[in-house]
């Protein structure tokens, strides 16, 4: 329960923190004074999910485990909030993007044996730089 909880907190503050960063987009000629405040303020929410978030989280996975898992989820939310908000189209090279990124999850999460790992030397690296 607790993982879900941490996921549904990211994704809420991920919505937030899109539409901080992006959403003034569709308001260019606002004056950028207004964009940056309210902006400021819609990541004054953002935070009152991450934060907690990250802190539920952290008892479960560790910090680089949730760094992935929010980036994760915000190529999600970027996505669907470029296409329905923004009506920018999802181009194959930055699924294809996306994609990399994701899969950099498998890596964050697999479980290693660091006896299994070899360790390498200064002079094996020496070695190999000559």
């Amino acid at each position: 329960m607790n993982a879900f909880l941490t996921v549904a907190l990211l994704t809420i503050s991920n919505v937030f923190m899109t539409f901080a960063w992006y959403g003034h987009l569709k308001f260019k000629s606002a004056p950028i004074w207004q964009a940056i405040l309210i902006s400021w303020l819609i990541a004054l929410l953002e935070y009152c999910f991450q934060v907690p978030a990250n802190r539920m989280g952290s008892f479960q996975f560790t910090a680089a485990q949730l760094k992935i898992m929010q980036e994760v989820i915000t190529l999600i939310v970027f996505g669907g909030f470029s296409i329905l908000y923004l009506k920018q189209e999802l181009r194959w090279n930055y699924l294809v993007a996306f994609a990399f990124i994701i899969g950099a999850v498998f890596f964050v999460f697999v479980e290693t044996d660091a006896k299994l790992m070899p360790k390498v030397t200064e002079a094996q690296l020496e070695v190999e730089a000559k």
